[in-house]
């Protein structure tokens, strides 16, 4: 695949535009299935590069060679801000992938969206570490040539995480094949033990990689990791006895001074706290950080488990790192004769000698004491305390260099495949600081910033030859790009004999008292006329006031640096005194040994500088990959306090400069902006012409010229390759995206159409052809189901007229459902038919079945009518009916007027209203007691004892006793006899007549015997009065046809006879006595 076809687009989550939701891949299966499932749009940003030209206003172009201001750097920001304000942090410059840290998780490194770049072209998938991972990986696979992956960018912008996930998506591509699981396991486990030993807290990167690292990955034939080697470049060891304010030593002492197991502790003669050290005494540490610390050894412990470091060889590596920072605890002390010696009770240097196995006494003296060859002779030399301590730094550097070297090798050789194989083929990645630019830049930044320049120079070398060559292939004409050759810069730096790097080795070399002073002044001699150098006797007011006398200056195409060059010679020369490395290549720790026992001890030529060294690993480096096809990303961090959705223009702005992203955003856009092979441009935009639409029949390059004639294309705009076409303006490409966008919802229109019509066909037939399935098996249930319904409808009516024919017999199993029916019936008729009045004797009839029943509810019927009568009463008629119940126990069947008082209300007042004046009269006088309640009152006729003459008399009865008072003419009533009721006896006949016979008692001597009374109403007089007597025993009614009374004291007085007439009578009979007439 060449760097045209890189031109993509996508972004990483699904977006809302213009109020449509928008999904990825819209042209997946599955998506129209049905109308209700359609998208208006098919896609969203997240789709290939020009369908998301349509969002360019919010979410920029997701190509920097599609900006129409492509010369203008702010253009450039703005277009990467707005992605990045859509958490949408991959962007292109053609097949350059720019990567910006977003200090968040984002969904976009799920497995979904993995295998979204699986066998993809480049322009099909959105700009991700994914898409330039799988580039690389079938250009490897299906094309043979090797690859390499070059990673860049300043601390904290993210080169660490885009190597791990290159490696993650090549263990997640090569899943479906066999016999690469250990070995992918190996790589990316070596992932977190590098990072223990070679990486470090700063203030810009809280996993901040402190040295450079190229990986090779080597794949067999099938495409499948077999093995792998790794190189490292300039590990920063100064970091080992010295770090900034605020920043942390590299992970591996807090992770080993973490560590929960005491036995490992107890061996390594550790105490669990960093700031018990030197070296690890510069930073705080949090609970926190020494949780995920312990944690993370943990990890490392694994890690080596899988790349298969054993027990014992994992304690060496242990001991040594302990062995550093027991190194850095060693005090010197100054003794009499200004000389450097170490205490005898220090335990630390005895503790490092028993860690690297070397003898603790010899340790103390090469700390204390220099060897040095003069003409044959052997002359040891005390060292001062500054110098015994450059002495410690320098072995605890050299020790961890050579071991992370160590470290290195070890990992090369677990990951180097087990046979060789003559088709296997590699992808490289490297991952390397990059341009780096601080307020105080020395020796290490000068390192960075030379191997910048020299990436630099081969990346636009090698843009440019693909550039060329593509157009070569294309047969487009080739126009010469200017652009700024950094090889000027680097010949400054390396040239031989006259570059910055023979200045500094001569420096260091020459006899004499060298200093950095004095190879400043080389330099200003040397170079003080190179355009690209500054020195400060010789630059402006201006300048001069910013640069110390200590400071030159280089114009790097990133930039000016101002470089101190304070350490420069003792950084380069990086000596470690013989006795020093013959103590470490005795020792008995394996790895340490091995470590220094490469070194010559006996050459009397001078090891190589470190600046020497890095040059030379540096054109390795370059050869390496200049032998591949390289693919670039290149990482940004947005702001300096690693906080997520805050964008720093300056910062940012600084960063596209030293990654010279202008320079190469220039070079791709030098000639044509947009490339696309005939097939994928017809494709697109074919619907924009009546010609070509829906399908060209004919090559696909006649159909692109037609399409181009339609879109009246200017000849300048565009140029026909032999498989391309190349657009040279973005807005050219613009205006013909638009107008897809415009014509597309009327294709979309025709399509839906069409869809739903064969869609509804189908879906029509499949319910048809369901509704008859349907409809069958429903009209069987149903048949079945009217079946059964009909024979259970026989069985009724049979069992119903058995019940009929023997309805009138016993009960039986065949009548007792019709009987239980008949009953169900007569009960409802009953109930409608109820009376309704308690003086309507009707029942309706009822089966034979029922009688028993039908009685005890004629009789519960009837209560109920009775108690509703009763409750439905007023006082008045409640106390005659009592009355009247009280009569008729008194008087029914023993007296024969008492039918005739049953219809008629008993009233407590029979006076007549002129009779009724006198009582109230009497009852005002003296003769009626105070109090006394009256409770019946009537008009009477008595009858003297002798003669029975008839006299008016008016009767009184009140609860205690029976007034007679005399009414005979007189405007006042008399009193004639009180009598006590509770001491009287009457005596009634069993006749219909009115006579009442009041029997007295002897002892009562002012009345003269019993009284003889006529009372019209004489059943209710007797009733009231024994109603409040409760006596009704005083009455006494006889069956005689004569009565005798008595005079006074008791003496027999005459007879009362009592017959029957046609007309009711009292009267004196001839026989003197009195005659009572009853009516039958």
């Amino acid at each position: 695949m060449t760097q045209q076809d890189s031109v993509t687009v996508a972004e990483n989550s699904t977006q809302q535009v213009d109020g449509v939701q928008v999904v990825e891949n819209a042209e997946e299966p599955g998506l129209l299935e049905s109308p209700q499932k359609m998208l208006i749009r098919p896609v969203s940003v997240q789709g290939v590069m020009e369908h998301s030209l349509q969002h360019r206003e919010r979410v920029g172009v997701q190509d920097f060679v599609l900006l129409e201001d492509y010369r203008s750097e702010a253009a450039f920001i703005d277009n990467l801000k707005k992605r990045f304000h859509e958490n949408i942090i991959y962007t292109y410059i053609g097949n350059v992938l720019i990567s910006v840290n977003p200090y968040k998780n984002l969904p976009i490194y799920t497995e979904e969206k993995t295998k979204l770049y699986f066998k993809k072209a480049f322009f099909e998938a959105p700009p991700h570490v994914f898409a330039i991972a799988d580039n690389a990986y079938r250009s490897l696979v299906y094309e043979h040539r090797e690859q390499c992956i070059l990673i860049s960018g300043e601390s904290g912008s993210g080169k660490t995480e885009a190597s791990k996930k290159v490696l993650e998506y090549i263990a997640a591509r090569t899943n479906h094949l066999r016999n690469v699981e250990n070995v992918k396991d190996k790589l990316l486990q070596s992932n977190p033990l590098l990072e223990a030993f070679g990486n470090a807290k700063t203030h810009r990167n809280d996993n901040s990689s402190r040295f450079g690292k190229y990986m090779d990955i080597q794949f067999n034939y099938e495409g499948g990791p077999e093995g792998g080697h790794i190189l490292n470049y300039l590990l920063e060891k100064s970091r080992v006895v010295s770090q900034m304010h605020g920043e942390r030593n590299f992970h591996i002492f807090y992770q080993l001074l973490a560590s929960s197991d005491q036995s490992l502790m107890t061996h390594l003669k550790l105490q669990g706290r960093p700031e018990a050290y030197k070296y690890t005494s510069d930073s705080t540490s949090h609970m926190s950080q020494r949780a995920n610390d312990q944690e993370q050894f943990r990890v490392v412990q694994e890690a080596m488990k899988v790349i298969e470091i054993g027990e014992s060889e994992q304690r060496e590596i242990f001991e040594i790192v302990a062995s550093v920072l027991h190194l850095g605890n060693v005090k010197f002390v100054q003794n009499d004769k200004g000389y450097a010696e170490i205490l005898s009770h220090d335990a630390n240097s005895g503790n490092a000698a028993d860690l690297l196995k070397v003898n603790a006494t010899a340790l103390r003296e090469a700390l204390t004491n220099r060897t040095i060859e003069a003409r044959g002779d052997v002359v040891s030399t005390p060292l001062d305390v500054e110098q015994a301590q450059y002495a410690r730094d320098a072995l605890a550097k050299a020790i961890y260099d050579k071991h992370f070297s160590w470290l290195v090798s070890r990992l090369n050789s677990s990951l180097a495949p087990i046979e060789k194989d003559a088709k296997s083929s590699v992808i490289g990645i490297l991952d390397i600081y990059g341009f780096e630019i601080f307020p105080k830049n020395s020796f290490e930044q000068f390192c960075i910033n030379f191997c910048n320049e020299k990436l630099q120079q081969l990346f636009i070398q090698l843009t440019l030859r693909q550039e060329q060559e593509e157009y070569l292939r294309e047969g487009i004409e080739w126009e010469p790009v200017e652009y700024f050759n950094n090889i000027i810069i680097c010949d400054l730096i390396e040239a031989r004999h006259k570059g910055i790097i023979s200045i500094l080795d001569d420096e260091c070399l020459r006899p004499g008292d060298a200093t950095d002073a004095s190879f400043l002044d080389k330099l200003n001699q040397h170079l003080d006329g190179h355009q690209h150098y500054k020195s400060h006797r010789k630059s402006d007011t201006k300048t001069q006031k910013l640069m110390g006398r200590d400071e030159f200056c280089l114009v790097h195409y990133a930039g000016e640096v101002t470089y101190n060059v304070n350490t420069f010679l003792e950084k380069n020369n990086d000596l470690l005194f013989r006795d020093i490395q013959s103590l470490m290549a005795s020792s008995d720790n394996t790895i340490v040994g091995c470590c220094f026992k490469d070194y010559n001890l006996r050459s009397k030529k001078r090891p190589e500088t470190a600046i020497t060294q890095f040059k030379n690993s540096l054109n390795d480096l370059i050869k390496i990959l200049s032998s591949k096809e390289p693919s670039y990303i290149r990482c940004i961090k947005p702001n300096d306090f690693k906080a997520p959705m805050q964008f720093d223009d300056k910062l940012v702005s600084h960063q596209v400069k030293y990654l010279g992203l202008m320079e190469n955003l220039r070079v791709r856009r030098a000639g044509f902006a947009y490339r696309r092979t005939y097939e994928a441009f017809l494709e697109r935009y074919k619907c924009l012409s009546a010609e070509t639409w829906p399908n060209y029949r004919g090559a696909a390059r006649d159909g692109v010229q037609r399409l181009v004639e339609a879109l009246q294309y200017e000849k300048e705009e565009y140029r026909m390759g032999n498989t391309k076409i190349f657009v040279r303006f973005p807005k050219t490409l613009f205006a013909t995206e638009d107008a897809f966008q415009i014509k597309k919802n009327d294709i979309a229109t025709i399509i839906q159409s069409r869809w739903r019509g064969y869609y509804l066909r189908k879906r029509y037939l499949r319910m048809r052809n369901a509704a008859i399935v349907i409809q069958k098996w429903v009209r069987r249930f149903l048949a079945q189901r009217l079946r059964e319904r009909r024979r259970k409808a026989a069985d009724v009516i049979r069992a119903f007229i058995k019940g009929f024919i023997t309805r009138n017999g016993p009960e039986t199993p065949e009548n007792r459902r019709f009987l239980g029916v008949a009953k169900v019936h007569w009960l409802k008729r009953l109930s409608a038919q109820l009376p309704t009045k308690l003086l309507d004797l009707s029942w309706p009839p009822c089966p034979s079945t029922c009688r028993e029943a039908s009685e005890e509810l004629h009789r519960l019927h009837r209560a109920h009518l009775a108690r509703k009568y009763r409750l439905a009463l007023s006082p008045d008629d409640k106390k005659q009916f009592e009355l009247k119940v009280l009569a008729e126990k008194i008087f029914k069947g023993k007296k024969n007027s008492y039918l005739s008082s049953v219809g008629e209300r008993f009233v407590n007042d029979r006076m007549s209203p002129e009779h009724r004046t006198l009582r109230d009269t009497f009852m005002a006088s003296p003769a009626w007691p105070s109090g006394e309640e009256l409770i019946y009152s009537c008009e009477a006729v008595k009858y003297d004892r002798r003669g029975y003459k008839a006299r008016a008399r008016g009767l009184l009865a009140s609860r205690a006793a029976l007034y007679v008072l005399d009414a005979g003419g007189r405007r006042t009533f008399r009193l004639k006899h009180r009598l006590p009721l509770d001491r009287l006896t009457v005596v009634v006949t069993n006749e219909s007549d009115s006579l009442l016979l009041v029997k007295v008692p002897r002892d009562l001597k002012k009345d003269k015997g019993d009284l003889i009374i006529s009372v019209t109403h004489l059943i209710e007089a007797l009733t009231i009065v024994t109603d409040y007597t409760k006596k009704p025993e005083l009455i006494e009614i006889v069956d005689t046809r004569t009565i005798a009374h008595s005079l006074v004291n008791g003496k027999q007085g005459g007879t009362i006879e009592v017959t029957k007439g046609t007309q009711p009578a009292i009267q004196r009979a001839k026989s003197g006595n009195l005659l009572v007439v009853a009516t039958p």
